[in-house]
């Protein structure tokens, strides 16, 4: 039994379908990525998958439960972080948590998790008063204090600097250590690439494509490029003879390869044999943006930080 299992799933809105027909798993102990665009439908996934919304059709199980009939059972074992969470703006970081605590029947101590999470110095400081990444610890311990078996993260690090980010990150790895599920919702591909064991990717309310990251990044033709500038004539048909090698091609006056297996030391061991000396040498290998291109059409896009309405999710 999966810690998520979705068969199925619709959700429309004024006629429109923002979920059409949505299978996924998620597997216990696993950090199980979301990505898409805006309007893709992967926020009410998400939300109609833990009993957060009601889906207008398709069968959901949380730990064999359906969210919605065992609304109790569900809520005990799951903590939610969503992008936008309406908090007491008066209450100070350790009252919030106390009060999530008093939620559930068998939670972790208030006291402990503020410390753990780096909050310690803010315990008593006003939530109106928290800076962005500390709200977004605090966010983290809301979902967390009751001790759950399974955390939704919903565009956790949007609006974060690279550092705030990368220490979220690092909380993120140490919540799957502890052997809670993940469930995370992100448009970043460096955070999904890193963070995440399989990733579902959504376009238009379904699910396109379901991997890992390498496997994304590799069932999509990702491969390596190489291009640099030769300074004597060059025959193509040097390049496109060796092992890798799929593609040559001329942009702007650079030679670029396109291929996989060893290209550049392939490339750069024919450039010496038959004596063309080259300059401006790069690499470059196929990355999650690659796969998403690939997938969906579109380019990644960055999201408002103040997020989108729940009728274009």
């Amino acid at each position: 039994m999966a810690a998520i299992e979705v068969e199925g799933l619709r959700k429309s809105y004024g006629g429109r379908a923002v979920v059409d027909g949505v299978d996924l798993a998620v597997e216990h102990g696993e950090i199980f990525g979301v990505l898409g665009r805006n309007g893709a439908g992967k926020t009410t996934t998400v939300e109609c998958a833990v009993g957060l919304r009601r889906p207008d059709g398709g069968r959901v199980r949380v730990f064999g439960a359906d969210p919605h009939r065992e609304r109790d059972r569900v809520r005990q074992a799951v903590g939610v972080q969503l992008q936008q969470t309406h908090l007491h703006m008066s209450l100070t970081v350790i009252e919030l948590v106390r009060m999530y605590r008093s939620f559930y029947a068998d939670g972790l101590d208030p006291e402990g998790l503020v410390e753990r999470l780096g909050l310690g110095e803010v315990r008593d400081t006003r939530y109106e008063k928290l800076s962005g990444g500390e709200g977004q610890r605090l966010s983290i311990a809301l979902a967390l204090v009751g001790r759950p078996r399974l955390a939704v993260l919903d565009e956790l690090t949007t609006g974060l600097d690279s550092s705030a980010r990368r220490g979220m990150w690092g909380l993120i790895e140490g919540m799957r250590d502890e052997g809670i599920t993940v469930l995370l919702v992100t448009h970043f591909m460096e955070e999904a690439e890193r963070l995440c064991d399989r990733i579902a990717v959504f376009d238009a309310g379904r699910v396109v494509a379901l991997d890992t990251p390498a496997g994304l990044i590799g069932r999509t033709g990702g491969g390596a490029e190489v291009s640099f500038r030769a300074h004597a004539p060059l025959d193509r048909s040097l390049l496109t003879a060796l092992p890798g090698v799929e593609e040559v091609s001329v942009r702007g006056g650079e030679v670029v390869v396109s291929g996989g297996g060893d290209l550049v030391k392939e490339v750069a061991a024919a450039l010496m044999r038959h004596g063309v000396p080259a300059t401006d040498f790069r690499t470059r290998t196929a990355t999650l943006d690659d796969a998403f291109l690939a997938l969906t059409g579109h380019q990644p896009e960055e999201r408002d930080e103040q997020g989108s309405d729940e009728k274009g999710r």
